[in-house]
């Protein structure tokens, strides 16, 4: 009889849990990659409704559909946007809407990944770099501009990302520049060799190709010391993000954009605006 009485609300959390529908976003961690953390809401999630060891990874069964709009590096932190049901496949919107960051860039030392992680490859002079000619020199990378993507990306060859290849020790030629914007590029603060950048910019733009880019112009080499994602969209860091601590079902519903899904081809109410 003891058994009969918990599974009602087990049962009426996960049906709960099933039926969400929209847009919400987490905080992710320097660490993990962003399917990693993906993974372990999920987990969460369905520990909390009552499933029994959950596995997030298997996705044929899978009870709960959630993915994530736009790929954050490992060592990165900050906003992840989430969706959740019919908000699935409102990620593309996110995916090319404006974001922002906070990019903490280091002079004099380049890397194989473009940040922290890597190993350095190369070493240069950086004393005679001012703050005017960082400012200078960022005024060449606002607008529409072409970017060469890292090697180490998400970006994939014949179904495999480039990052899991070379770390398998396979060739991999470089991808061709691509347009990419950028709204906004400030210089925040510069304490050499260490600068902090404010960036603004459109779907697909990678932070660790500009901040090498620029190392190259200022005749120096440079890396990405640290990274946060400050805004997606509609969702920023201060106001949007849930910590891994209020990843529960009660904390989702309160922050949860909805989509209605009540009319074929219409997910969601309306799209996250972009910033402009």
């Amino acid at each position: 009889m003891a058994g009969k009485g918990t599974a009602a609300p087990i049962t009426s959390s996960l049906s709960k849990l099933q039926s969400l529908n929209g847009l919400f976003a987490i905080y992710k961690k320097q660490g993990p990659t962003s399917a990693d953390v993906l993974n372990t809401l999920k987990e969460a999630l369905l520990k909390e409704a009552g499933v029994q060891n959950p596995n997030p990874r298997k996705r044929k069964k899978q009870s709960l559909k959630m993915g994530h709009g736009g790929t954050l590096d490992s060592a990165a932190s900050g906003v992840l946007v989430v969706g959740v049901g019919n908000g699935t496949k409102m990620l593309s919107t996110m995916l090319a809407g404006s974001k922002k960051y906070v990019a903490v860039g280091e002079l004099g030392k380049a890397t194989d990944t473009l940040d922290a992680t890597g190993n350095v490859t190369l070493e240069k002079d950086f004393e005679h770099v001012s703050r005017l000619d960082i400012e200078e020199k960022l005024k060449n990378f606002v607008g529409d501009i072409m970017q060469v993507p890292p090697l180490y990306s998400a970006l994939k060859k014949d179904g495999q990302r480039l990052s899991v290849l070379l770390k398998k020790g396979h060739k991999v030629e470089a991808k061709p520049a691509r347009a990419v914007t950028v709204y906004n590029l400030t210089l925040q603060e510069f304490k050499p060799p260490v600068f902090t950048l404010d960036i603004e910019c459109g779907g697909g733009f990678y932070v660790r190709s500009l901040v090498d880019d620029l190392g190259k112009a200022l005749l120096s080499c440079a890396h990405v010391k640290e990274l946060i994602r400050t805004k997606q969209g509609q969702f920023t860091l201060e106001e949007h993000t849930l910590h891994e601590e209020h990843w529960t079902l009660e904390h989702i519903l309160r922050s949860l954009q909805p989509c209605s899904g009540s009319e074929p081809g219409q997910d969601c109410t309306k799209p996250p605006e972009a910033d402009t």
